[in-house]
């Protein structure tokens, strides 16, 4: 085919494909996160996700939550760090010990060698799930080690995931990718319409007017978009997720403390909304209402 021709156009009838059932299995985290990744509850194979969110709001640590959970309900993973070296991840793990048992590749390492060569060497062992962090970072590294264009890095990563989707690797597993993007200062995703094209969907991880934390897909193919799912990183071991809209941080605070003994009744009435959010409510220094003995407001 020379570069006047193309391929030729043809339809199909979706009655006439023929699928592999594999490629029908969830894969499972056993958490909240199921719930908004796809219709059947967990990450659906041969997907592509990206990640984008606000600075700081954990993007790098709820994508490893998730990859550690998806680990150990099953799925085989490998995170490919083109951020962060092991003196990085090192803090990472001290909060969450879990994160230890991730197979990492450091491209850091590899700078000087082929990375290109690299990241396909260890892609054809067949992962079903693999985290990038970040995509910008990786394709960057590509680009000045191949001496290749922006553009050029951006189609080979593309066709390197694509290739994987269809089982393109040593044990023929079709592999997700779940990829940390960055965003320009106005928040506007870093990449082409091809590189949005070949997404499965969009995660957005933002602060919302209150500072809470929530995931939320602008666009998923495999499951609902717009869904709201909040999460805290105030402790340690695991993500904690809250659901669809987090009650006041107060009440947060409350839980976590041991020296106040809590009303059930009360709790109760928080939980129902028999009290309003903190949002809701103007500071004052007046003494708390008498049924409210916590001081929840």
């Amino acid at each position: 085919m020379n570069d006047n021709e193309h391929k030729k156009p043809e339809s199909v009838r979706m009655k006439d494909l023929h699928f592999d059932p594999r490629l029908f299995d969830t894969l499972k985290t056993g958490r909240p996160i199921d719930s908004i990744l796809s219709i059947e509850g967990g990450l659906t194979k041969s997907t592509n996700f990206v990640l984008v969110g606000d600075p700081g709001v954990g993007k790098s640590t709820v994508s490893m939550d998730l990859l550690s959970d998806l680990q150990s309900n099953g799925a085989s993973v490998l995170f490919i760090s083109g951020e962060m070296d092991r003196f990085d991840l090192h803090k990472y793990v001290e909060r969450y010990p879990k994160f230890g048992d991730l197979d990492i590749l450091f491209l850091g390492d590899y700078v000087e060698e082929n990375p290109r060569e690299i990241i396909e060497e260890m892609l054809d062992k067949g992962y079903d799930v693999v985290l990038i962090d970040s995509l910008a970072e990786v394709q960057d590294t590509i680009k000045e080690a191949s001496k290749i264009t922006s553009n050029a890095s951006e189609k080979w990563m593309i066709d390197l995931m694509r290739r994987n989707n269809s089982g393109g690797n040593a044990k023929e597993s079709y592999t997700s990718f779940i990829c940390i993007q960055q965003v320009t200062k106005d928040g506007v995703f870093l990449g082409t319409n091809k590189l949005k094209h070949n997404t499965s969907g969009m995660m957005e991880l933002r602060f919302d007017e209150v500072g809470d934390r929530y995931i939320m897909f602008t666009k998923n193919r495999r499951g609902e978009a717009f869904k709201k799912l909040y999460f805290d990183l105030s402790s340690t071991g695991d993500v904690s997720y809250q659901g669809d809209a987090p009650k006041s941080k107060a009440f947060s605070n409350l839980a976590l403390d041991p020296n106040i003994e809590i009303d059930e009744e009360l709790v109760l009435r928080f939980l129902n909304d028999d009290y309003p959010d903190v949002e809701d409510t103007e500071e004052d220094d007046s003494d708390p209402p008498p049924d409210n003995p916590y001081n929840l407001l």
